[in-house]
């Protein structure tokens, strides 16, 4: 069976969909009977080692990224390519033509929906262009022969949209590049923390809805007990004394350092739909003090951190404080347990796989579900 991904989401210094891609291709290689193959936008024609690219723009201030214009060099692209099946990562033009060349060619479709697209965008610009997204994946998802989400309440909220055929599929996270033995003492000494101040950290890219300035007002009310570490490209550069910023793309290797370095992961966003960096984190043996919102209320479960109502930079506080007063590592070991048992990517993705092989037989029962 030949697999086909493709998504304008695969930017050097991108996260989520590019992390999720590396893993499945590096997974599904040691499968028998398999091969897989990646068409993403790039500065010119290329292909290499399974990864092709086609040319597309940059977008201005885009970190890296490119949007493709035209459906036709990609949906031809795509029947060139010959596949069993194909994956679509992004709801842009992309999709609009794996969904043609999926229906030319009579082979199975699958749609991503990694992010929140009417929801991200309605916040910035209002109901009106909330609505007019919904009918618009409502309408392009309508074209697939499955949909994943990668969390139950998108999964509900496509549903509401119109679209059938939905799927919950989790990501899942590299549990040993994420690993508590990746901890650092020299760390604690580069940010000049005493020994009874705790190290909290949060990575990710600063954007409205991760709400950087709630973690902001949190080390403000918390005071010199605690030190935040934000790390990621945009980062506020004034910020309170006892906060550190790296303000730059960070390479997994070296977020997964300072996740197992640090005593508890912050996270005060509330459109995740799956939130990696927090599976990362409890990977790493670390609770989690998040918003009670999005995809974090569902995967950070009891007794792996605090979830504290959205956007309260004093309940996020007291959530902190009342974590400490608790035993975090006791929760930081229950934290790993549990990503070990529901997300290593060799398991997330051979039953992803057992979803494609159903397609192809025409015998999967398209339902609303979790797996696990």
């Amino acid at each position: 069976m030949h697999i086909v991904d493709v998504t304008m989401f695969h930017a050097p210094a991108s996260g989520g969909v590019r992390t999720y891609l590396q893993a499945k291709h590096r997974v599904l290689a040691t499968r028998p009977s398999l091969r897989t193959s990646l068409l993403v936008p790039g500065a010119e024609h290329g292909s290499l080692g399974g990864v092709h690219t086609l040319p597309a723009p940059r977008i201005p201030l885009g970190q890296g990224y490119r949007f493709p214009l035209r459906r036709r060099p990609w949906r031809e692209a795509l029947m060139t390519m010959a596949p069993d099946l194909i994956e679509a990562g992004d709801p842009y033009v992309t999709a609009w033509a794996a969904a043609e060349a999926g229906q030319a060619m009579g082979v199975p479709t699958v749609g991503f929906f990694h992010s929140d697209l009417p929801r991200l965008m309605g916040d910035r610009f209002g109901t009106a262009v909330r609505h007019r997204l919904q009918r618009y994946v409502g309408d392009l998802y309508g074209h697939f022969d499955s949909v994943l989400a990668p969390c139950s309440a998108m999964a509900a909220r496509l549903a509401d949209w119109g679209v059938e055929n939905v799927r919950v599929q989790p990501l899942g996270v590299d549990l040993e590049a994420f690993h508590p033995r990746h901890g650092d003492p020299e760390l604690r000494r580069r940010l000049r923390l005493g020994d009874r101040q705790r190290l909290l950290v949060f990575a990710g890219r600063h954007s409205p809805e991760k709400h950087i300035d709630v973690l902001l007002d949190v080390m403000q009310r918390l005071g010199a007990d605690y030190h935040l570490l934000l790390m990621g490209p945009g980062m506020p550069t004034r910020v309170p004394d006892n906060v550190s910023v790296v303000s730059r793309y960070c390479p997994p290797s070296e977020v997964a350092t300072a996740l197992a370095s640090a005593d508890a992961m912050l996270h005060a966003g509330t459109r995740e739909t799956f939130g990696l960096v927090a599976q990362e984190a409890m990977a790493c043996g670390l609770p989690v003090v998040a918003a009670r919102a999005g995809a974090l209320k569902e995967y950070v479960p009891l007794g792996a951190g605090v979830l504290c109502h959205p956007r309260d930079a004093g309940a996020m506080a007291r959530a902190v404080q009342e974590l400490f007063l608790n035993d975090p590592v006791a929760m930081g070991r229950h934290a790993r347990r549990h990503v070990e048992r529901h997300f290593g990517w060799a398991w997330v993705i051979d039953d992803l796989l057992d979803h494609y092989r159903q397609l192809r037989h025409g015998s999967e029962r398209h339902a609303i579900h979790r797996n696990g």
